[in-house]
């Protein structure tokens, strides 16, 4: 488990460089933005609650930080538009690009 965490960081890291890259040139998007708020938030809801599975019963305890790591991660979620609705702008950006290309 720890290295699929391991291998999820670093690969939501490069994305996130990736379109940091492209801010930085003036070529970033509204769909590329979303689409790596929506895949870090995700991701790091997901490694918060391996931490915890991992960590079994001393997961919940005060003494390890992961219960404030998943709160803090979930509010990535649904911090300024929840995952949903930046699905719905990824999917309305992809449509409009495929209509404006015939």
């Amino acid at each position: 488990k720890v290295a699929d965490l391991y291998t999820a960081l670093n690969a939501s890291r490069a994305y996130l460089y990736a379109v940091a890259r492209s801010c930085d040139n003036g070529l970033a998007t509204r769909k590329d933005a979303a689409g790596v708020i929506l895949h870090t938030a995700e991701q790091a809801t997901r490694a918060a609650l391996e931490a915890i599975q991992i960590l079994g019963g001393n997961g919940y305890i005060n003494d390890y930080p992961t219960g404030r790591l998943l709160r803090d991660a979930k509010l990535y979620e649904i911090g300024a538009g929840t995952s949903e609705i930046r699905r719905m702008l990824i999917g309305r950006e992809l449509f409009n690009e495929t209509r404006e290309d015939h």
